[in-house]
């Protein structure tokens, strides 16, 4: 038995993308048992009714953070293999403070406009709430573009540390912010904000001369990188716009439609279903990571990873889920449990549509990419408006089926239409850093074209 368990870890540690997708989906698990802990001490120390416009608030930053962020975690995990250290520091400094800066404006924005749209959002007005939602958007965003800086060095044990780090001072915090006077809303917010934040900006100050030796963020040179965060905007943010944009908006629309209490009790339900859907996510960028640093990985492959990852919990949370949720309250059960099910049948089509996006993304094939994310993500949230009056929390979970389930029957079809693009082998780059950003966004060097046009000669040849 041991000799197996050693021959076991030997394979992984040779395998990159086995090791680091298993390094990310352990920061999932650990960011979502510790999470889990942490909601669960919540609802049983804050009232429900407070415990709603504190999930709202974060749910409110975290789409800010998404529509905010530039792409520029994705232009790290492009860029960034093989670059000078004196690239990397300006890259890296400038990602992380154009992202910063987008998402501070862009919440201050939403405390102003969307109070005004919608009564449901009414505790998002005043200087308090405002203040609350930019710290806690650009909090989403750091620690989201530094699990990016990770993933672009395949780094996976230092993000598992950071998000473990992290977690766990949530915890911590909610204990001493209770102890030391703060209830209710404010507890949750300071509790969940403060350790984010903080435990960013040491990784910041700290950490990234480990992760590159030398190396440190620096804002000298900002100028020369808006051509780049440009292209990462039009390129990999809208991608990522699309692709994240139904999971960051379903609570909002949940809030909008339902109110802050029928909030709370969705996104418990999807808090436990997410340590499912971060699974896919985490082996695409993985994967995506593994070809940028020129390795030969296959779709296969990643799909292996993700199905013996997610089989077993899937079923357990199929067969338990109502228990799992009881833990919170037996009105979390009651009124979660359908939507929690409903949630975890969604995941396998879930996967087929981050993986099909990651290998097309990693052969520069942008506008696919872009198609099929705007499909699911106009189902998904479409069906959740019109669904949610009528069938409460339990339409937002059929809304994301439904959406999860148009683009993999996409991605089944282009699959079949259009063999060799989901089973070429990875295109390797002829380059780490491209003369300009158009070369790193949204179209292949020259080499692949190459490729492309004599695999277009084999098959009309063999047509013939």
């Amino acid at each position: 038995m041991d000799r197996v368990l050693i021959a076991t870890a030997r394979r992984l540690s040779g395998d990159s993308l086995a090791r680091n997708s298993l390094l990310i989906m352990a920061t999932t698990v650990g960011n979502g048992g510790l999470g889990y802990l942490y909601w669960m001490l919540a609802a049983r120390t804050v009232p429900p009714d407070q415990v709603g416009p504190a999930t709202a608030l974060i749910s409110a930053a975290t789409a800010v953070s998404m529509i905010a962020n530039l792409g520029a975690g994705h232009m790290f995990i492009q860029r960034l293999p093989g670059i000078d250290t004196g690239t990397w520091s300006r890259v890296v400094g400038a990602g992380l403070f154009a992202g910063s800066v987008a998402t501070a404006a862009t919440a201050a924005l939403t405390a102003v406009a969307v109070p005004a749209v919608s009564g449901n959002f009414a505790f998002l007005a005043g200087a308090g709430a405002t203040a609350a939602l930019i710290a806690t958007a650009v909090a989403v965003t750091l620690t989201t573009l530094l699990d990016n800086l990770y993933v672009a060095h395949r780094a996976g044990h230092g993000m598992l540390l950071r998000n473990l780090a992290v977690a766990g001072g949530k915890i911590v915090a909610l204990a001493g912010v209770l102890a030391a006077g703060f209830h209710g809303t404010v507890a949750v917010l300071l509790s969940w904000t403060l350790p984010t934040l903080v435990i960013s900006l040491v990784t910041i100050v700290a950490a990234l001369g480990r992760l590159r030796p030398g190396a440190r963020a620096r804002l000298t040179g900002l100028r020369s990188e808006l051509p780049h965060l440009r292209a990462a905007l039009t390129g990999h943010h809208l991608i990522n716009l699309t692709q994240a944009g139904p999971a960051a908006l379903l609570p909002v629309l949940v809030t909008a439609r339902l109110g802050a209490d029928a909030n709370a009790h969705f996104y418990l339900a999807w808090m436990t279903a997410s340590m499912l859907f971060m699974v896919s996510p985490a082996v695409a960028s993985a994967l995506y990571a593994e070809r940028t640093n020129a390795a030969q990985v296959t779709v296969t492959r990643a799909a292996v990873v993700v199905a013996a990852v997610v089989g077993v919990p899937a079923v357990a949370l199929l067969a338990g889920g109502d228990l799992v949720l009881g833990l919170f309250s037996t009105a979390y059960a009651t009124e979660g449990g359908t939507l929690l099910r409903i949630l975890v049948l969604a995941a396998l089509p879930d996967a087929v549509a981050n993986l099909a996006v990651a290998h097309w993304r990693s052969r520069g094939e942008f506008r696919l990419c872009r198609r099929l994310n705007l499909i699911r993500a106009v189902t998904c949230l479409v069906l959740a408006w019109l669904l949610l009056p009528t069938h409460g929390v339990t339409g937002a979970g059929l809304a994301w089926l439904a959406g999860q389930t148009a683009a993999a029957l996409l991605v089944a079809a282009v699959a079949l239409r259009h063999r060799p693009t989901l089973r070429e082998p990875a295109r390797t780059p002829a380059t780490r850093e491209p003369a300009g950003p158009e070369a790193v966004v949204g179209r292949a060097p020259s080499g692949w074209a190459e490729r492309d046009r004599k695999a277009a000669t084999t098959r009309a040849t063999a047509k013939e």
